[in-house]
């Protein structure tokens, strides 16, 4: 092996490694103090970087939760690299940062009561969460949970004594839920234990905290409403079930009439709102029938005598106030087209609180004021207002909501696939860049993308990002069209999409990339191996190469998670059909560029599936370009590596879609 040493530019060094069976070269440049490693990934030119700049600086701001007096909120945003928790006093006013942390904060929310602040934070994107206390006033703070296992999700009980929280702390494997008191985290103690694979999870304690509402999480399609008594540790299901399968996810109890709130999805394709007394044998009674989409989330005030909930309307979000004695429920009018989320009513309920989010606009906090009576409501106030790199957010595209044929057919006619389509300003052809969400039980929804933004400004490349079959949002028949067997119906809509773009003028069906990240990366993968004949290059972001060495090599406290979806590789002739359709055994059948981007600490899916992609690629003689973040999980959350990604693609595609 010959290797040699050369300055590349400040902070990166190259080394040439004769690294493939094949005897092709490979370059090799560390950056970010040798964190961020990339090979075959050509310099970046200074004018590149210089002309990204303002769309790489663009923040956010997350609405956490509201102070103790109501008077403030705390929302999540970054002014360095990370995310971390700020204050923010009044609508407008200035951001105080209270933590500061060598990773982003999670999870954050204000003790009940009280001004302690709860929120979670991992090491290097391995998603193994611990749980800390952050005194606001101080800035100080101290981990709770034992530094090893994973933590999530955590609940305070009404009086802000203990918390609820999902841990794998007793075998590793096992999604539990755990209570603590945080004066007295060494005396943390499993509730409910998880018998098997599953996913459990803690919602809301009862009024007097001896009882708990919980979910066990199967799967997409299989969610179970369960009330743990906290003293016997039994567990009762209220709604769901192995025998018959439905989501059915609780949110609050009704402590006036002995019942319970959930969104479940019983009474027909779609998600809705339900009440249900606190018994097994009765069935749940939905609320929002008149609403034929999926209820998303929801909240319910302090003194229970309303809700806010929003609603998915195939992408965009509606929010709806819900009056919990008459049941009678209004739609709230006047807010920004876009998305919405986080509902929190302040302390004294009078306000609502949200995030909001518009293809024009990144995310933002506000709230809106409340009547005396459930149903009404006044002003929606913006709170922050997050910077935006100096951009001009009002030329943004708004994209355009499309429906395209495919294979199979629904009551005698082409079932129709919905994707979001971006058009820089012109008539075309354009340049196409398909963009594949991940999930698969994901959604693509017009939220604010500057990375969108940048392609359609830099590179003049209009974007299609489909819903594919097994996307969620559009019925529980919908999101089960890929599962097992099916896996590949969904690439073959994705060749639908390609037969599409050649009945469009606008869009240039001979010059089109596909790009996507963990499931979506496995689908730029599958692309490239069924239609590389249609495409000129993919990008693939920590993405499934092979379903068998995935399941084998996921963390084990989500595998059987994914094997409720993907198959079980343990059965042989799942196996054979997850080794058939796996990209890694078809490589040779690859024959575009490609880009692979990945994070050393994966736990999701582990940074041997980039790995074997890429040796398999070179081997057959293809030039691969690689990035793998060694500070980094499933995807890239610091701005320095993210920043480096966005312009590498940027570069990759002008080369290999526009042929610069």
């Amino acid at each position: 092996m010959r290797i040699s040493s050369r300055a590349l530019s400040a902070g990166m060094l190259g080394i040439v490694l004769a690294a493939t069976s094949a005897g092709a070269e490979v370059v090799r440049t560390t950056t970010n103090n040798g964190n961020l490693v990339m090979e075959d990934v050509p310099p970046i030119p200074a004018m590149l970087v210089d002309t990204l700049n303002r769309y790489q600086n663009v923040r956010w701001a997350n609405l956490s939760d509201w102070t103790e007096d109501g008077q403030g909120i705390y929302i999540a945003t970054r002014f360095g690299d990370l995310s971390q928790v700020h204050r923010v006093d009044m609508p407008g006013g200035a951001r105080h940062q209270l933590s500061f942390f060598s990773e982003p904060v999670y999870g954050v929310s204000r003790q009940p009561g009280g001004s302690q602040l709860i929120f979670t934070r991992d090491a290097g994107g391995n998603e193994f969460s611990q749980v800390f206390l952050l005194d606001p006033a101080s800035g100080d703070a101290r981990m709770l949970t034992d530094g090893e296992s994973r933590n999530r999700g955590v609940v305070w009980d009404r009086q802000g004594q203990r918390i609820a929280y999902q841990s794998t702390r007793r075998n590793g494997a096992s999604n539990d839920v755990w209570i603590m008191d945080p004066a007295e985290p060494g005396k943390a103690r499993v509730a409910l234990e998880s018998p098997d694979g599953t996913l459990w999870a803690p919602v809301e304690f009862s009024e007097r905290g001896r009882q708990l509402l919980a979910v066990n999480y199967v799967s997409i399609t299989d969610a179970r409403s369960y009330a743990v008594d906290l003293d016997s540790g039994q567990a009762t299901l209220l709604a769901g079930g192995a025998e018959d399968p439905s989501y059915s996810v609780p949110v609050a109890y009704d402590d006036d009439a002995d019942g319970y709130w959930l969104i479940t999805d019983q009474h027909g394709e779609f998600r809705q709102l339900a009440w249900q007394p606190l018994d097994p044998a009765a069935a749940p009674t939905a609320v929002t029938a008149d609403i034929p989409w999926n209820v998303g989330g929801a909240a319910v005030s302090h003194d229970r005598r309303r809700m806010a909930f929003v609603v998915n309307e195939a992408g965009l979000s509606s929010v709806y106030l819900l009056d919990t004695r008459t049941r009678k429920h209004r739609k709230v009018a006047g807010l920004p087209t876009g998305t919405a989320s986080g509902l929190a009513f302040s302390p004294d309920d009078r306000r609502l609180g949200m995030t909001l989010n518009t293809a024009q606009t990144p995310s933002d906090t506000f709230s809106l004021e409340l009547g005396a009576q459930p149903l009404e409501y006044g002003e929606l106030v913006r709170w922050t207002r997050s910077e935006v790199g100096g951009l001009d957010t009002s030329s943004f595209v708004a994209p355009e909501l499309v429906h395209f044929p495919t294979f199979d057919e629904v009551d005698g006619a082409p079932r129709e696939i919905p994707a979001w389509v971006y058009k820089p300003p012109g008539k075309g052809p354009f340049p196409v860049i398909v963009s594949i969400h991940g999930g698969p039980e994901g959604q693509a929804r017009p939220r604010f993308s500057s990375t969108y933004q940048l392609w359609l400004k830099e590179l003049g490349a209009a974007i299609v990002v489909p819903n594919v079959r097994g996307s969620a949002g559009y019925g529980k028949t919908y999101v089960s069209l890929d599962n097992g067997f099916n896996r590949e119906d969904s690439v073959r809509d994705i060749g639908a999409l390609l037969e599409w773009l050649d009945t469009r003028s606008d869009l240039d069906a001979g010059r089109v990339a596909v790009f996507g990240g963990s499931y979506g990366g496995y689908m730029v993968l599958a692309s490239a191996v069924h239609f590389s004949d249609r495409l000129r290059a993919a990008v693939d972001i920590v993405g499934i190469s092979s379903f068998v060495t995935f399941l084998e090599n996921t963390q084990d406290y989500r595998r059987d998670l994914r094997r409720v979806e993907y198959g079980d590789e343990r059965d042989p002739a799942m196996r054979a059909h997850l080794e058939k359709i796996s990209p890694l055994n078809n490589v040779e059948k690859i024959d575009i560029p490609m880009f692979v981007v990945q994070g050393q600490n994966d736990p999701r899916v582990p940074v041997t599936e980039a790995e074997q992609i890429v040796a398999a690629l070179r081997n057959q003689g293809q030039k691969v370009w690689y990035m793998n973040a060694l500070n980094e999980g499933h995807g890239y959350r610091r701005k320095e590596n993210r920043d480096i990604y966005q312009q590498a693609t940027v570069m990759f595609l002008r080369e290999h879609l526009l042929g610069q």
